[in-house]
This record gives C-alpha cells, structure tokens and sequence, in this order.
C-alpha cells in the first residue's frame, strides 16, 4: 500500500452491493484528486458479484487483509553496496549519509550481509598486529586511488591476491619470502627498489613521494612490475591497503530481516531485539529492498480509509482500529464504531449504499462512466432483490432510471439475471455457503451472526435442513458467537425460512425449536428481521 493513498473499503464477506460502491465512489472522488482513492475489497468475490463486473468489463477492487500499519508504509533508506567494493568506501558512504549500518548485496542485488559501525571497529582495532598483511585481488587503478598515489609503471591492470611486507631492514629476508603476486612497500632506497623488482615483485609501492629514477622504470617495465607512488609513510599505506578489504571480508550475515507485508508492530520488535538496532527489507529471493531503523519507526503511521455499507467493527477489515477513517457511508442500523475525531458520516435509510454513491455523482453534476454506472445499477438491484424488498425506497428507483438510461440496460431484464447467478446453491459446501454472506451484530449483551441465501424456491432449505442445522451449530462454537441465524430467502416468494443455533434456552425463548421456520414477508435483513428479533433479545 502506497503512501498518502485513502481506500474505500467495505465490510467483510462483501456482497454485489459492497463491491460496486466502492468502486463507484472511488471513481466520483478521483475525478477531483486522480489515482488518490483506490477501491479495495477485505473478502471474495462472490459468483453474482462477478458477473456484474464481468458484463460491465471491470477490475475488481485490490484486496486488502488488513489497515494495520505495514512496512510498506514507511519511507526506506533504499542504499547499498556491493560486496566487491572496499571497505574504505563503505566507511566513506556511511559517513556521507550518516548510517550506521549498511546493506552488502551481490551482482543480482540479493542481500548477503551487513556493515555496521561496530563490526567496522571490531575487525580492524582486533586485528592481530603480527598477522600478515595482505591484498586480495584488486584493479591497479582502485589501489592508486585508496592510496591517493600516482602509477608511475603501469605493468599490470589487475593485481592478484598477494601478500604485503614493507621494506625498511633485513631487505635478504624479504626478498627469500617473495612471490610473484605479492608487493613492497617501500622508501627512498633504489637499490632495494631494484632488488625487489629483480625478485619478480607484483608492484612496488614507493611511499613518501620518494624519487623515482629511471633506472628503476626501466627495470620495472622490463620486469613487468608496476610501480606506484605515494606520498604517504609505510605505515599509513599499510593501514590503507588493510582498509582496502572488500565489504564480504567484514560483513556480517546474521541480518535481522523484515518483508513489506509485515506489520509495524513485528517491524519494531525485530529491530529493538537486533544488535544493530537495524533491520533489513527483502523482496522475494531475499532481492534487497531497503533499511529500517527505530528512528524510521518514531513515525505516527496510519492508513486511511473510507468505509462503505457498514459502520460496526464486527464488519470492518481487520486492523481498522489502528487506522485513520475519514468518512463513513452506509444504509444500515447504527453500529458501534467510534473516532478520536470528526469524520463525514452519512446513513441514509435507502435500499442500498449504491443509490447514496449513485445520488453524490447527481448531486456533483458528475455522470459516471457506463461501466461504473452498470455496476452501481447492479448494486441497487441486488440489494434491493431487483426492487421487491421491502427497504427499496423511491430514491433507489430514481437512481436505476437514472444509471438505465447511462448504460442503456434494462433493469426488468438484467436483475433477475443477476441474482440468478448468486442462487447456485447446490454448487457450494454448506459451510461457504452459510458464511458467503454474514453479518455480525451485538444486540443486548448477546453476540449474533446473521447469514442470508438469497433461493428461488423453499425446496432447497427443506431438503437440507438437517445439514444446515448441523453446520450453523459448528459455525456458531467456532465463531464463538451466542446464536448463529440463517436466512433463506425466497425472492420469488415474499418470505423467508430460517435457522438457528444458540443454547436450549435461548431457542426456546425465541420459539425456534422447530426448524426452518417460515417468516412471511421477511426479506431484508436489516430492515425486516433484525427489527423484530432485536426486540425478542432486549427481553431475553
């Protein structure tokens, strides 16, 4: 999820409704702010709904699992180094950039290790002072610029991994040890200068700024030894040329590691626990990504969002507690989310959140696209069972005459086709099926769940009323939830059969042992059922 972007989201096992006036009012608010809104959905997609995005030719909205905070929503230190440059010139780029730690990667930018200020300390001040120096291979070019010296011979343009001694006594013990990739560090002496090159030394560093005379350049071309010129001392070209180690010599690879996908709260204990203070962000393959630190996590993070057909946190997307909610648009009960401040909150007693998204674009003198139009038309006629339940108002049908005429469909024709495409009931386990569409709510102390299926006929809910019965009980204990309602409703009908699970006592209250029980003229959940119930439970 990017920065500064609002999503509109709507509420868990979203129906076509849902769906579509997210996308709906994402397009109307970026006609004013482009790309800033993004439709996003935190459930699938059901068969009915993807038909209506298929006929109208459109994306469904991202999914988002959770608001909470993520790594991707913070700014990274997005630098590194490969593994192959100097150690110096690491140190040099932390300094410049004021880092304490620094990524290491490989040619394929893959993350293999860290340089940090404390492993920087440790590998040089721990350095055995008798150990042998030595120079890994190295172009000739990189060493004359660590040592900010001069090639006087440019025998070789490589230079192989060799040792290092530095001549300033005993030049007959030196020149017994020598081997052709090895170099010499050494003053304003010509003849162990050329001594040295007629031993087959690799490269002779002259330290400082000492003469250069010509027969040791001719001797050096001959020999096929380079010759470099500094004008520091020996010992400071020995402590350079130690410095000049590439990064995978001193790095170290025990790297705390996060992904972009994590929450905040993961990202802060990885990087309180690691030793550098640090963590590290990789893609896929370990790719590198960037770098955290506990300053980069000081920052306030929230995601913003605009929440669409629902206003209760049992419906919400996870997370939504930890987020910034700027609006709020619904058509059903009031529920029981609170804000730390002000938001647009809109609640309009019409069939469907689709005719409120449908009314602001009236209301803007904006006309949707055909597209958004046919998928706003659709969330009307699912919600409202193509106008025949009882919470279709007269605004719903102004706006399917209004968003008909857009997209140039007749409603009549398509809304029973649409809702015949969510009614393959017998293609689904009854546990999808009972969970598709469910809604939480807590009325007086008890906490409900209420699933609707949308049938043709009763035949359905009577021939699978024992296995309907015996699956809302098993989704009742694991959802942890006092009673577990089912509605099957006949759109043809006018009424609906219900289920229940719930304590011996609570059913025997609510007059539910026998099952399905018809409830004539119940077709709304909101409006026709919860209502009447709602009562039962404030007496229980």
């Amino acid at each position: 999820m990017g920065q500064n972007k609002i999503y509109i989201i709507g509420h868990k096992q979203p129906d076509t409704d849902s769906i579509c006036s997210v996308i709906g009012y994402a397009e109307l608010r970026n006609r004013a702010e482009p790309g800033k809104y993004i439709p996003a959905r935190c459930g699938e997609v059901s068969p009915e709904t993807q038909f209506a995005l298929e006929t109208f030719n459109v994306e469904a909205p991202v999914y988002v699992a959770s608001v909470e905070p993520t790594v991707s929503d913070i700014p990274l230190d997005t630098r590194s180094v490969r593994q192959d440059v100097p150690t110096i010139d690491v140190a040099a780029l932390m300094d410049t950039y004021d880092m304490r730690n620094m990524p290491i990667t490989d040619e394929n930018n893959t993350l293999v290790g860290l340089v940090s200020e404390y492993g920087l300390a440790r590998a040089y001040v721990r350095k055995n002072p008798r150990e042998q120096l030595s120079l890994v291979p190295m172009p000739l070019e990189t060493l004359a610029r660590i040592l900010d010296a001069q090639i006087v011979v440019p025998a070789h343009e490589m230079l192989q991994e060799g040792r290092v001694y530095t001549v300033i006594d005993a030049l007959h013990v030196t020149l017994s040890r020598m081997t052709p990739n090895d170099i010499a560090i050494v003053g304003d002496n010509e003849p162990a200068q050329l001594a040295l090159i007629s031993a087959g030394v690799a490269a002779l560093i002259i330290a400082e700024g000492a003469p250069v005379g010509e027969r040791v350049i001719t001797a050096a071309r001959a020999r096929g030894a380079s010759i470099l010129v500094t004008t520091l001392d020996a010992f400071s070209v020995g402590k350079m040329i130690s410095l000049s180690l590439p990064a995978s010599m001193i790095m170290e690879t025990d790297i705390p590691m996060v992904r972009m996908e994590d929450s905040l709260e993961y990202a802060k204990s990885v990087v309180s626990n690691s030793k550098f203070r640090t963590a590290c962000v990789v893609g896929d393959g370990q790719q590198h990504i960037g770098l955290i630190s506990r300053t980069t996590l000081m920052q306030d993070v929230q995601k913003s969002v605009i929440l669409l057909d629902h206003n209760e946190y049992s419906q919400a997307v996870d997370g939504i507690e930890q987020a910034d909610i700027l609006e709020i648009i619904d058509h059903h009960r009031l529920g029981a989310i609170s804000t730390l401040k002000p938001v647009r909150f809109l609640n309009d007693p019409v069939g469907s959140t689709s005719t409120i998204v449908t009314n602001k674009f009236i209301e803007a003198c904006v006309e949707p696209t055909p597209s958004t139009a046919g998928l706003l038309l659709s969330g009307i006629l699912s919600d409202t069972m193509v106008m025949k339940l009882s919470t279709t108002t007269p605004a719903d049908i102004r706006a399917v005459d209004y968003l008909a005429e857009i997209t140039g469909v007749d409603p009549a024709e398509f809304g029973p086709e649409l809702i015949r495409k969510g009614m393959d009931l017998d293609a689904l386990p009854k546990e999808e099926l009972l969970t598709r569409d469910m809604k939480r709510y807590n009325l007086f102390g008890k906490s409900i769940m209420v699933s609707q299926v949308m049938a043709s006929s009763f035949a359905f809910a009577e021939t699978h009323a024992d296995e309907i019965r015996t699956e809302l009980e098993h989704l009742r204990t694991t959802l942890g939830v006092d009673c577990f309602f089912a509605l099957f409703t006949n759109v043809f009908a006018n009424a609906s059969d219900l289920f229940a699970a719930g304590d011996e006592a609570c059913i025997a209250k609510l007059d539910l042992r026998d099952q399905p029980v018809r409830l004539e003229g119940v077709m709304s959940r909101k409006k026709d059922f919860i209502p009447k119930f709602g009562q039962m439970f404030r007496q229980l």
